[in-house]
């Protein structure tokens, strides 16, 4: 049976970028990079055989599912799994692949002492809860989580880590400086017992801009994909020199003559103000496109920008292409980076996420997941 697709638009993935981030983040041993939710859309192997390919030695995935695919795939880095085991089967197979399963609250350590046989240790990392109100040990839960582990010598804790709330916003320093304080509360109280435990706070903020956030081990997430956290702010400069690792492409169909006053697509929310050549693109919202982004977005055809007009539709979108009169059926539209003319520039993730009042994890997510993925 021949693949089947359902659509020709396409997310290049630039490895070699993702590997320059990697390099720009700090030394390989203190950095642990976060390649959950298929890395970010970015497909979870490749992501993970490129940066083990630069050195890197230790991966946070989201589910222990995840963490069985890198093993499976031969990588033996150690793996965290950030949402730990969510059923019986997951924390039989962290144990059986050797995964460092995240332990979060007294069922978890149980699960994890119930699955691992007496005769062979399990490596496990404690979440701790120091302002994200989510998943985690307390500082009042330290004494019966230090009695329990005491008692279990099978299980050996190898990291300890929380998450930051705000790191990315330096209006909110302050609430950062208070989670770094309860946080390095909670590991000193915990190294009393076990001082080979590695903390990790950091996520890529923390990396970039707040050194006091760091201790043994960083997750950085965002920036290795070219997100910078500190985008629009005042320390937008500490991530300025990251790359976007995705770009997305769709082919145009056609393109066409339309007379003034005529509206385009679903909805008459555009009607042409004067006569305009039209291109249609085969990219939409079923390729991650949000159909909010209709009249307010630009795409990029022989490396400049022009406005996509009309409602966006499944699998169709419309640019005005009068300022191209070069346009043809068959060329490149890029929706999401692509080759740039002199004094033009692509547009982003961040763009879009600004424009629909969301973050750029979320829009990589989305055309991560719904188009097929090229690598190089």
């Amino acid at each position: 049976m021949s693949e089947c697709t359902f659509t020709p638009s396409m997310c290049h993935i630039d490895l070699p970028a993702l590997q320059r981030n990697f390099a720009r983040l700090g030394k390989s041993a203190a950095l642990m990079p976060v390649i959950k939710s298929d890395a970010y859309g970015h497909g979870l192997l490749p992501v993970a055989r490129s940066l083990a390919d630069v050195g890197a030695r230790r991966f946070a995935v989201g589910t222990v599912s995840e963490g069985a695919a890198l093993r499976e795939a031969g990588l033996t880095q150690e793996i965290v799994p950030l949402l730990g085991g969510v059923n019986a089967e997951d924390w039989h197979r962290a144990a059986a692949h050797s995964l460092v399963p995240l332990l979060a609250d007294r069922e978890d350590l149980e699960k994890a002492d119930f699955c691992c046989r007496p005769d062979k240790t399990l490596r496990v990392a404690l979440k701790c809860e120091t302002g994200m109100a989510r998943l985690g040990f307390t500082a009042e839960d330290i004494p019966a989580v230090l009695e329990f582990l005491r008692a279990r010598p099978h299980l050996a804790p190898a990291l300890v880590l929380s998450h930051l709330a705000c790191a990315d916003r330096p209006l909110d320093l302050a609430y950062t400086h208070a989670q770094t304080e309860r946080f390095t509360a909670v590991c000193d109280s915990l190294r009393v017992a076990f001082p080979d435990m590695e903390r990790s706070l950091a996520n890529s903020a923390g990396l970039l801009g707040l050194p006091e956030t760091r201790f043994e081990v960083s997750r950085p997430g965002i920036a290795l994909y070219g997100g910078n956290p500190f985008a629009g702010t005042a320390l937008e400069n500490c991530g300025a020199s990251l790359e976007w690792v995705m770009s997305v492409s769709a082919p145009v169909l056609c393109v066409q003559r339309v007379k003034a006053g005529q509206s385009v697509s679903y909805g008459r929310i555009f009607t042409t103000p004067a006569d305009m050549t039209i291109a249609v693109i085969a990219a939409g919202y079923a390729t991650g496109l949000d159909r909010r982004l209709s009249n307010s977005m630009d795409v990029l055809i022989g490396g400049r920008r022009v406005p996509q007009v009309g409602r966006i539709c499944m699998g169709l979108l419309m640019a005005d292409v009068s300022s191209l009169p070069e346009t043809r059926r068959g060329d490149e539209a890029w929706l999401i980076g692509g080759p740039v003319a002199h004094g033009q520039r692509a547009v982003t993730a961040r763009e879009m996420a600004d424009e629909l009042d969301t973050i750029s994890y979320e829009i990589l997510c989305r055309m991560g997941a719904m188009n097929p993925r090229t690598y190089g």
